[in-house]
C-alpha cells in the first residue's frame, strides 16, 4: 500500500490554477514542457480555453518522493455548484490559490465555504508575486479574515502559506526569496495534508463523479471509503431511494498522470474508476454483496432556471447544421444527462420542444455552445426562473450578488440593482474600488451583466451565488425598447439601413441574408416596428450634384450567446446554428402576430 494524498484545488477564475497544476505535473515528471505552444493540459476543451474557466472537474495524479498525490481540479464558477460539492468529497485537504494583487474573490468564497464545512485542511498559495503592484502580506491577512468569517476551526486557521509564481515555475516560503522549482509546495502537501484514513471492513465507495466511454458505457468514479475493491468482485449497488441492486465490477482503474491505469485491487483512501455497473446515479454507494451498508448520499443543488429548447424551424434551417431533427436533439440532451448533474430535461406537450432546467444562464449557455460546435441547429426561448410553492406562498430563487467597481460608478450600480428588486446589504471600500453586496431575485440577474459592464465602462467585476428560495418580490421591468423586425426575406442593403438608422440600432451588417420576422435591431421606442431592410436604391439616369451621398453605417451591435439569451423578450427565440446566431419572433408572419396579440 503506497502513501496517498488527496487534494482539491480552489481558486477564482484566472488566478492561475490550471497553470499551477500543469507545473506540478511537470515536477512529477509526467511529461516534458511543450516550449513552442505552451499548451495547458487541463483545460483541454475549446470552450474552457476561450473563456478561461474550468467547467468540468478533472482528476490527475503525480508521484513525488514515493507518495501518490491525487489532484482534483474544481470549477470556480458558482453555476457549476453541482460539480463542486461532489469533487470536495473525494479530498482530504485543499490548496487555496489566490492572486497576490486581487486577493480572495467572491466566487472563491463559495467553494472555500463548502470545503471548510466538510473539514478539509487548507494550504494557502499566494500566486503571481512577480506582478509589479502585488501585496502578498495584505492578501495573507485578507485570506485569514475570510476563513475566520466562514467559521473555520482553529486547526484550519493555522494554515501554512506558500508564495510564488506558477507561470515562472517557482514556490517558496518567503516571497522575497525566489527559488528555481516548486518543490516547497509539494513538500508542504506531504507534510500538512493528512493521509486518508485506512478503514478496514466491508467495502464502501460513494460514486461522486462519472465518465462516459463509447466502448464500456458509463464509468463510476469515486473514492474508496472503506475496505478494498477487487476486479470481478460481486457487489451491491445501494441507490438513493433505498433500493439494492446486485451487480459485479468488471474492471478497476486508478488515476495515473493524465490517464487511467488498470488495477487488480484498490484500497481505502484511493480514488478509482470502475466499469460494469449499470443504471447508477451520482450519490449511490457501492457496498458489500452480503451486508450492504450505504453511505449518506450527497445533496445536489436543485436547478433554478429553465429554458425552452426547440428544433430550428426558421426559413434558414438545415443550411449549416448536420443534426437538425427532433430525434437528434432529443438523443443529444439525453446523453448530456449522463454526465451533467444539475441538469433536468422534460419533454413538452408539443412535438419537438423540451424544457431544459439548470443552475443559471451560464450553465445552460455552455451546453448550447457545445451543441452548436458539434453541428446541431436549435432554437432557445427566454430563460425563466423556476418558482416553488412553500407553505402556500409563491417563492422564487434569490441570489447573493457582489459587484466590485471603481468608486465613481457605485451609485449607478446601486440604482440599477435596486430597480430589479435587489437589496443592498453591505458596502466596503477597498482602496479606489468599492465592494457592493446585494440580495437579488434570480430574475433580476438575467440581463444585468451587460448593463453593469456598459455603465461602468467595463470596469465592474460581478459574481453571484444561489442563496435560497424566498417569497416572490413583485414584477421587474425588463428591457424597455421594442424590436426592429424585418418585413420580408432577402439581402439587407446598406442604402436601406442608412435611411433607417434614426429608428434604432442595428444587429446586422449590410449584405447579410435576413428573413421576414427576424429581429434585426432595437427600436428607440417601446413598440415593435416592422421595417424593410431589403429595399435597394432605384437607379435613374438623372444626375444631381447633391443626391449621391455615400451611405454612412454605424457598426452593428454583436451579441455573445449569453447576451442574446438575456436580451430576448418572451415572444422571441434565439436561433443557434454552427456558424450563426439570430434573434427572431416566435410567430414570423406579421398578420399572425397581430392576431395573436389581440387574442
Amino acid at each position: 500500500m503506497q502513501d496517498i494524498r488527496n487534494i482539491a484545488i480552489i481558486a477564482h477564475v484566472d488566478h492561475g490554477k490550471t497553470t499551477l497544476v500543469d507545473k506540478m505535473m511537470l515536477a512529477g515528471h509526467l511529461f516534458r514542457e511543450d516550449k513552442q505552444n505552451g499548451q495547458l493540459v487541463l483545460d483541454n476543451n475549446d470552450l474552457e480555453r476561450e473563456r478561461g474557466i474550468t467547467i468540468l472537474s478533472k482528476n490527475v495524479s503525480i508521484n513525488y518522493k514515493g507518495t501518490k498525490i491525487n489532484i482534483i481540479d474544481t470549477p470556480g464558477h458558482a453555476d457549476f455548484g453541482g460539480e463542486v460539492e461532489r469533487v470536495l468529497n473525494m479530498a482530504d485537504g485543499c490548496l487555496l490559490l489566490v492572486d497576490a494583487f486581487e486577493g480572495p474573490m467572491p466566487q472563491t468564497r463559495f467553494v472555500l465555504q463548502k470545503a471548510l464545512q466538510i473539514g478539509l485542511k487548507p494550504i494557502v498559495v499566494v500566486n503571481k508575486v512577480d506582478k509589479p503592484n502585488c501585496r502578498p502580506e495584505e492578501v495573507y491577512e485578507m485570506v485569514f479574515d475570510l476563513m475566520f468569517s466562514l467559521n473555520a476551526t482553529e486547526d484550519q486557521l493555522d494554515f501554512p502559506v506558500i508564495y510564488g509564481s506558477a507561470k515562472n515555475n517557482w514556490m517558496s516560503d518567503d516571497w522575497r526569496k525566489p527559488t528555481d522549482n516548486i518543490t516547497p509546495l509539494l513538500d508542504a502537501i506531504i507534510k500538512y495534508i493528512p493521509a486518508p484514513q485506512r478503514l478496514e471492513g466491508t467495502p464502501q465507495m460513494l460514486i461522486t463523479s462519472l465518465d462516459y466511454s463509447s466502448y464500456t458505457g458509463r464509468i463510476a468514479v469515486g473514492r474508496v471509503h472503506r475496505g478494498t475493491l477487487t476486479e470481478g468482485m460481486n457487489v451491491t449497488l445501494a441507490k438513493r431511494d433505498g433500493t439494492l441492486v446486485k451487480t459485479k465490477i468488471k474492471e478497476l482503474q486508478v488515476f495515473e498522470g493524465l490517464g487511467r491505469a488498470k488495477a487488480a485491487a484498490v484500497g481505502s483512501g484511493d480514488i478509482c474508476a470502475l466499469t460494469g455497473i449499470d443504471n447508477f446515479e451520482i450519490g449511490d454507494t457501492i457496498c458489500d454483496y452480503e451486508n450492504p451498508e450505504p453511505l449518506p448520499p450527497i445533496a445536489i443543488d436543485e436547478p433554478t432556471m429553465s429554458m425552452l429548447f426547440t428544433i430550428n424551424d426558421s426559413p434558414f434551417f438545415g443550411r449549416e447544421g448536420k443534426y437538425v431533427t427532433s430525434r437528434h436533439i432529443h438523443d443529444r440532451l439525453m446523453r448530456e444527462l449522463d454526465k451533467n448533474l444539475a441538469l433536468r430535461v422534460t419533454k413538452s406537450e408539443e412535438d419537438g420542444k423540451w424544457i431544459v432546467s439548470g443552475r443559471g444562464v451560464l450553465h445552460l449557455s455552455v451546453l448550447i455552445e457545445t451543441m452548436r460546435r458539434e453541428g446541431y441547429e436549435l432554437q432557445v426561448g427566454q430563460p425563466q426562473v423556476i418558482y416553488k410553492t412553500i407553505d402556500g406562498q409563491r417563492c422564487e430563487p434569490v441570489e447573493e450578488l457582489t459587484i466590485n467597481v471603481p468608486e465613481e460608478y457605485s451609485s449607478k450600480m446601486i440604482d440599477m440593482v435596486t430597480r430589479r428588486k435587489g437589496d443592498l446589504i453591505a458596502m466596503e471600500n477597498q482602496g479606489e474600488r468599492v465592494n457592493l453586496e446585494f440580495i437579488i431575485p434570480s430574475r433580476g440577474i438575467i440581463g444585468l451583466r451587460t448593463n453593469v459592464l456598459t455603465a461602468s465602462a467595463g470596469e465592474a467585476i460581478m459574481a453571484h451565488v444561489f442563496k435560497e428560495y424566498a417569497p416572490y418580490k413583485g414584477d421587474i421591468d425588463r428591457r424597455q425598447n421594442g424590436s426592429l423586425i424585418a418585413m420580408e426575406s432577402g439581402t439587407a442593403y446598406a442604402y436601406a439601413i442608412d435611411k433607417l438608422q434614426d429608428r434604432g440600432r442595428f444587429f446586422i451588417y449590410p449584405q447579410e441574408e435576413v428573413y421576414a420576422g427576424q429581429v434585426v435591431g432595437e427600436h428607440v421606442h417601446e413598440k415593435d416596428l416592422v421595417i424593410n431592410v431589403t429595399k435597394s436604391k432605384k437607379l435613374t439616369n438623372m444626375r444631381a450634384s447633391g443626391s449621391d451621398d455615400k451611405a454612412r453605417i454605424i457598426p452593428p451591435v454583436i451579441f455573445s450567446l449569453e447576451e442574446a439569451l438575456e436580451y430576448i423578450k418572451e415572444d422571441e427565440y434565439v436561433e443557434v446554428t454552427p456558424k450563426s446566431m439570430r434573434m427572431r419572433k416566435i410567430i414570423l408572419d406579421e398578420n399572425e402576430r397581430k392576431k395573436a396579440n389581440k387574442a
